[in-house]
């Protein structure tokens, strides 16, 4: 935490939601955004500054490029909401207008069966909606003569509503406008999740600062902690931190065009910043659990890793200077990469929004609306989530994303 707590203003809360990073704070803000909910929330948040949530490490791009129909439509939802910010903030002449700069993400593929995968999916996105084009090696060769595609089968690429967006924005403002209508967030930690006398229902949670609150619903939004929050209420999530890491550095020879978020087969992704300047990231093939605070970077993997292949890749990028470089978390779950959302079967008023894999935040404005809807009417309304819920874990019954990076 960052050194100080808060202690709230109320003993009871309708709902408390721990943790207030983007998923915290999405769900906050269309619950404050909809007529039929009055109840009173308060969001939990161990560090205000944020400093080391996910939301603070993040690529900030939105992609259609799933192999689930529904996670491409959750990020289309993301795109609508995006560029129509200050529409869905109620036309507040404060909030500004976004866009999403679309240089899209540029999957390139080195074997037939990666290419196979590829053509399937587009298959699903194009089904949903979404713009993907195929394009053979001498297509992206024309299209972006910077990479060598002399090892390349294929590559797919979406050039509409896909690409960076401003999350630091939406993230603010979905916090002060919260606060504004009543959202009620305070620095402080969970400590214990208390359950009532016959085991069913979430009563209280206990903060470190040593008040008990009394809750109707408890949403867990703890991101890389959501197993450690679960826990507190007797449940096993099957989420986990995953460190990884990122460079933003200059070329010497900036690229004559934007650069795709572009997904090496190697596993490596590197994107388009502005001003000469990329963001490339990426993991470690040994991929263990970390602790919740390990942030510590590995300097050799990107100069006998990470480097190499950008330079075999994009030949310019062999004359680069890294200005920053930092390591975050994913929230892992291990299970199938997917979303876990919606309520406990048996503990029927904690809520699941966790395990979001490194998609949290293009994710955000759909996982938010859809648990708001949960917690005001008992179902998903706009966008059914429902394939997402906890059951799945324990009918082992995955949803098989293949365009996990």
């Amino acid at each position: 935490m960052a050194g100080k707590t808060e202690a709230p203003a109320r003993a009871f809360y309708d709902v408390v939601i721990v943790g207030g990073a983007i998923m915290g704070a999405s769900t906050a803000w269309f619950l404050s955004e909809n007529k039929d909910f009055n109840g009173k929330v308060l969001v939990v948040e161990r560090d205000t500054t944020y400093e080391y949530c996910s939301t603070a490490h993040t690529n900030s791009c939105m992609r259609q490029q799933f192999s689930a129909e529904l996670n491409v439509r959750i990020s289309q939802f993301a795109a609508e909401f995006v560029k129509n910010l200050r529409s869905y903030m109620g036309g507040d002449a404060r909030v500004p207008d976004l866009s999403i700069r679309s240089f899209g993400y540029m999957y390139l593929a080195d074997s037939e069966s990666f290419a196979d995968v590829l053509r399937q999916n587009q298959k699903v996105q194009l089904a949903a909606g979404a713009a993907t084009q195929l394009m053979g090696p001498e297509q992206i060769k024309a299209a972006y003569p910077f990479y060598n595609v002399d090892d390349i089968v294929l590559g797919s690429i979406n050039l509409v509503d896909e690409g960076y967006w401003d999350g630091a924005t939406v993230f603010d403002w979905w916090r002060r406008q919260s606060r504004e209508r009543g959202i009620e967030y305070v620095e402080n930690e969970v400590v214990a999740i208390n359950r009532n006398a016959a085991g069913t229902l979430v009563e209280s949670v206990t903060l470190k600062s040593g008040e008990v609150i009394a809750c109707g619903q408890l949403v867990n939004a703890s991101g890389p902690r959501a197993a450690a929050t679960a826990r507190m209420a007797g449940i096993d999530v099957p989420v986990e931190p995953r460190k990884r890491y990122s460079w933003v550095f200059k070329a010497d020879k900036p690229l004559d065009r934007d650069l795709p978020l572009t997904i090496d087969p190697s596993g490596i992704h590197v994107r388009e910043s502005g001003g000469g300047t990329y963001q490339c990231g990426g993991h470690s093939d040994i991929d263990p659990a970390v602790a919740y605070d390990d942030f510590t970077m590995d300097y050799a993997f990107w100069e006998n890793h990470v480097w190499p292949i950008l330079a075999s890749r994009i030949p310019q990028f062999e004359a680069i200077k890294v200005q920053s470089e930092w390591a975050g978390h994913y929230a892992m779950n291990t299970f199938d990469h997917n979303a876990i959302i919606g309520p406990h079967p048996e503990l029927s008023n904690f809520i699941f929004q966790n395990g979001f894999s490194g998609h949290g935040l293009q994710q955000s404005p759909a996982m938010g609306r859809g648990t708001a809807e949960w917690l005001t009417y008992g179902e998903y309304r706009a966008l059914d989530l429902s394939p997402f819920k906890y059951e799945r874990i324990l009918a082992n019954r995955p949803i098989i994303e293949r365009a996990v990076i």
